[in-house]
C-alpha cells in the first residue's frame, strides 16, 4: 500500500475531517492562536490546514505540533494570500497585467513564492483569474482586467511562477485559481452580490483563464463566495464536479473561501451546516475554510446515509496527495530553514522598481510635457498621495504590511537632489475639508511645473471596496480645478498622477491636465519608479488593461462588445447610443503612450487562404517618428464577418514589443494559429468554420488605429 492508503486506513473520521479543515491562525508573544479552537486540535488531528501564520518560527512550531505530537505525523499545509508579492510587493495584478509580458508575470510570482516559502509558507491564494468589465467592483485590483485572452496568459504564466518544475522543491508553493467562476459579474459591480450570465459569456469570458490555469498544472482551486445563475458556486456540481473534474481533468484540491460553506445557508439552499456541508462534499470540495461545517457537520451527515466514507476519503486523498508533493512528508521544515540574504532581497527590490516603471501607463501628454526638463530648478508636488509611502502598496498587502515603501516625494528628492521640491497635500483622500487647498495652491508660483498626485486610498480597492462612483473622493476635484486654473494663469504644466486599483471616472481632469499618468498601486518601489519616468530616465510602456469609462453610465464598457443591429449612428435617431455622451471609452483597452511616436504600415498576413491546422504570419513595420528611444506594444485582434452566432467587434489572439531608437524603423512577427480562429457554435462547442476574418494589429482596441486585412478560412 501506499503511504497516502496506509494512512487512510488507519485514519478516525474525526482525523480524516481534521485533513478537509483549514483555520486562521496568528502568533502573538504569548504563541500560536487559532481562530475558535487550540492547538490542541493540531495535536488531536482535527484540523490539518492553517492560513494567515507567518514566519519560519512560528510555521515550523506548528508543524512540529502535528509532525511530532500528533497521532499520525500527518504535515500541516499552511498559505496566506500573496497577490501581489509577499514582503517585497510589487504592482498590484491590474497594473501589472499591462506590461503584456509572460516573462515578467512569471517572474514575480516566482520571487513571490520563494520569499514565502522562506517564511515557511507552502500555499498561495492566487493567482487571481476573475475577468472585471466593471471598475465599480473593488477586486477589479486582484486581477487581469476585461479580456480572456489575457487572463488565460497571466494564468498560464502566474501558475509556472508559484509552482516552479517541482512542487516540492523549498522554493516553490502550491498556487490556487481563485475565483471560480464569474466573480468580476457580480451585480452592480457589489461585492459578494449575486451573477446572473449566459452560458456563452461563461464558456467565452470567465471560463478560460481556469481551463488554462488547470493545463498549467495549478494545484488547488478556490470556488467563488458568489452563486451563478442562482446556484452557489461552493455547492455547484455542473461546474465544480462535471467541468472542472470531469471534462477539465482537474485532480487537485478544492478550497473554499473563508466560511463559504456555512454561507450556503444565508443563500438560501441550505437548512443548516449540515445541510450545507454534505451540498459543498457533493459538488468536489476538498477544504472548508473557516466553516467548520465538515468537522460538526459530515459526522451526522454520515449517520444520516447522506454522504459515503468514500466521498470522504476521496477529498482526504486529495489533500494528502498535495501535502506529499509539496514534500511535506519528507521534510516539513524545508520551507524556512534558510534566511535570504540582503542580496538577493536586494535584486528582488531592483525587479520590484523595474516592473513598476513598466506598470505605469502614461494616458496623456500634450505638448511633450514629460519628461521633466532637465534643468528644472523647482517642482510642486501636490495632493494627498504624493507623501503617502503606505497607500503606494495597495490593497492586500499580505506580510509586506510594515516593510518599508517609496512615496512620490521620496522619490523625486532621491532622483533631483539639486530640485528644490515643494510639497502640501492640500485635502484629505476621503474629507470634505478643503482649508489646506488655498496653501497648495500658493506653492505652485514660480515653480517649472506641478504634479497633482491623486487618487484612492489603498483600502478603497480589494475585496468589499465596491464604489458605485469610481471618481476622485473627497474634494480633491476641487483642489485639482484650483491648483490647474493657478497653474494656467501663470503658464506652468500639470502633470497628474492617478493612483488607484480600478480604472476611474476622471473626464474634467483627463480634459485639462497637461500629462496624466496612470499609476494604480505599484508596491514598495512605487516612488523611484515613478521618478524614473517622470525624469525620462525610462519611457513608459504599459497599457491599461481595461477600458476607462467616460462617465459612470457607460460602465460596464469593454472593447469585446457584441455588434449591435443598429449600430450607433448620431444621424439615426434609433440606433444604440446615448444622448447625452459618445459610445467610446475615455481611454481603450491597450491605450498607453510613451516618449516615442510610433507609426504603423504595411500589415502583411499569410496564407491569406486558411486551413484549420495552419499557422499564420502576421507582420507589421514600425517606425519612431519620436526624439526618444521607446518601447511599443502593438495588438493582435480578430473579428469574423459573418459566423452562425453573433461574435465580438474585437477578439484579441496576441501581441508583440519593438523597442526602436529615434528614427530608427523596425517590424514585429506575429504567429496566430489557426485553432487560436475556432469559435464557440449555438451548442457552445469548438467550431472552425469557412468565411472571411478580419486581421487586426495596432497600438489599442481603439478602431481607427487599426490596421487590417482580411483572410478566407477554408
Amino acid at each position: 500500500m501506499s503511504r497516502i492508503d496506509t494512512l487512510i486506513a488507519r485514519m478516525t473520521l474525526p482525523e480524516k475531517l481534521g485533513q478537509l479543515t483549514m483555520t486562521a491562525s496568528s502568533y502573538t508573544v504569548t504563541g500560536p492562536v487559532i481562530a475558535g479552537d487550540s492547538t490542541q486540535s493540531i495535536i488531536d488531528g482535527t484540523i490539518g490546514n492553517l492560513l494567515n501564520m507567518v514566519g519560519p518560527g512560528p510555521v515550523h512550531e506548528m508543524q512540529r505540533l502535528a509532525v511530532e505530537k500528533s497521532r499520525l505525523g500527518i504535515p500541516l499545509l499552511i498559505g496566506l494570500d500573496i497577490i501581489h508579492g509577499h514582503r517585497t510587493l510589487f504592482p498590484i495584478p491590474l497594473a501589472e497585467a499591462g506590461i503584456f509580458d509572460e516573462d515578467l508575470w512569471e517572474r514575480t510570482a516566482r520571487e513571490a513564492a520563494r520569499e514565502g516559502a522562506a517564511d515557511g509558507l507552502a500555499m498561495t491564494f492566487a493567482p487571481m483569474l476573475d475577468v472585471s468589465r466593471d471598475p465599480r467592483w473593488g477586486r477589479t485590483a486582484e486581477g487581469p482586467g476585461e479580456d480572456s485572452w489575457l487572463n488565460a496568459r497571466i494564468a498560464q504564466a502566474k501558475v509556472r511562477g508559484f509552482q516552479g518544475n517541482d512542487l516540492s522543491s523549498p522554493e516553490a508553493m502550491a498556487a490556487c485559481a481563485k475565483h471560480f467562476v464569474a466573480y468580476g459579474a457580480v451585480t452592480a459591480g457589489r461585492e459578494y452580490a449575486a451573477v446572473d450570465i449566459s452560458d456563452r459569456t461563461l464558456h467565452e469570458v470567465y471560463l478560460p483563464g481556469f481551463a488554462a490555469a488547470v493545463r498549467a498544472g495549478v494545484a488547488t482551486l478556490m470556488p467563488a463566495f458568489t452563486d451563478l445563475n442562482g446556484v452557489p458556486m461552493t455547492a455547484h456540481i455542473p461546474l465544480l464536479r462535471d467541468w472542472l473534474r470531469v471534462e477539465m481533468g482537474f485532480d487537485g484540491v478544492i478550497v473554499t473561501d473563508y466560511n463559504a460553506i456555512a454561507e450556503l445557508i444565508k443563500h438560501g439552499v441550505a437548512a443548516d451546516l449540515v445541510d450545507a456541508a454534505v451540498l459543498a462534499l457533493k459538488a468536489g470540495v476538498d477544504i472548508d475554510m473557516m466553516a467548520d461545517a465538515y468537522r460538526k457537520g459530515l459526522p451526522v451527515a454520515l449517520e444520516q446515509g447522506r454522504v459515503t466514507m468514500e466521498e470522504i476519503d476521496t477529498s482526504v486523498r486529495r489533500v494528502l496527495r498535495l501535502k506529499e508533493e509539496l514534500g511535506l512528508f519528507d521534510d516539513p521544515y524545508r520551507r524556512g530553514t534558510t534566511q535570504e540574504p540582503a542580496a538577493l532581497i536586494a535584486e528582488r527590490h531592483t525587479l520590484a522598481r523595474e516592473v513598476a516603471r513598466k506598470s505605469i501607463v502614461m494616458l496623456k501628454n500634450e505638448r511633450d510635457t514629460l519628461p521633466l526638463p532637465t534643468a528644472a530648478k523647482s517642482l510642486c508636488v501636490i495632493g494627498p498621495l504624493a507623501d503617502a509611502h503606505t497607500e503606494m502598496k495597495g490593497p492586500w498587502w499580505g506580510a509586506g504590511e510594515h516593510e518599508p515603501a517609496v512615496s512620490v516625494l521620496a522619490g523625486l528628492r532621491a532622483a533631483l537632489p539639486q530640485t528644490d521640491i515643494r510639497h502640501a497635500p492640500g485635502v484629505a483622500i476621503n474629507s470634505d475639508d478643503e482649508s489646506g487647498i488655498e496653501a497648495a495652491v500658493a506653492l505652485c508660483d514660480g515653480v517649472d511645473a506641478v504634479l497633482l498626485c491623486l487618487g484612492e486610498r489603498a483600502s478603497m480597492s480589494g475585496e468589499a471596496a465596491s464604489r458605485a462612483t469610481p471618481a476622485l473622493p473627497g474634494r480633491q476635484q476641487a483642489l485639482a480645478e484650483a491648483v490647474i486654473a493657478r497653474a494656467r494663469a501663470l503658464g506652468i504644466p500639470v502633470i497628474a498622477i492617478l493612483f488607484s486599483g480600478r480604472p476611474l471616472v476622471v473626464p474634467w481632469l483627463s480634459e485639462h491636465a497637461d500629462a496624466l499618468l496612470a499609476a494604480w498601486f505599484l508596491g514598495v518601489e512605487a516612488g523611484n519608479a515613478i521618478a524614473d519616468v517622470l525624469t525620462g530616465h525610462a519611457s513608459p510602456s504599459g497599457r491599461t488593461p481595461m477600458s476607462w469609462p467616460r462617465v459612470i453610465g457607460q460602465i460596464p464598457i469593454f472593447f469585446g462588445q457584441r455588434p449591435s443591429g443598429r449600430p450607433m449612428n448620431p444621424a439615426d435617431y434609433y440606433t444604440s447610443k446615448y444622448h447625452d455622451v459618445d459610445n467610446t471609452p475615455l481611454y481603450d483597452f491597450g491605450h498607453g503612450l510613451t516618449y516615442g511616436r510610433f507609426c504603423y504600415d504595411e500589415l502583411r498576413v499569410e496564407p491569406q487562404r486558411v486551413r484549420e491546422q495552419d499557422t499564420l504570419k502576421i507582420s507589421v513595420n514600425l517606425r519612431n517618428d519620436g526624439a526618444r528611444e521607446a518601447e511599443e506594444t502593438v495588438f493582435l485582434f480578430t473579428r469574423a464577418k459573418v459566423s452562425p452566432v453573433t461574435r465580438p467587434l474585437l477578439e484579441l489572439k496576441g501581441y508583440a514589443k519593438l523597442r526602436l531608437k529615434p528614427g530608427e524603423a523596425g517590424s514585429v512577427e506575429l504567429s496566430l494559429p489557426a485553432t487560436d480562429l475556432r469559435y464557440l457554435g449555438p451548442d457552445l462547442q469548438p467550431v472552425f468554420e469557412a468565411g472571411q476574418v478580419e486581421i487586426l494589429v495596432g497600438p489599442s482596441a481603439e478602431q481607427t488605429g487599426l490596421l487590417r486585412q482580411t483572410i478566407e478560412l477554408s
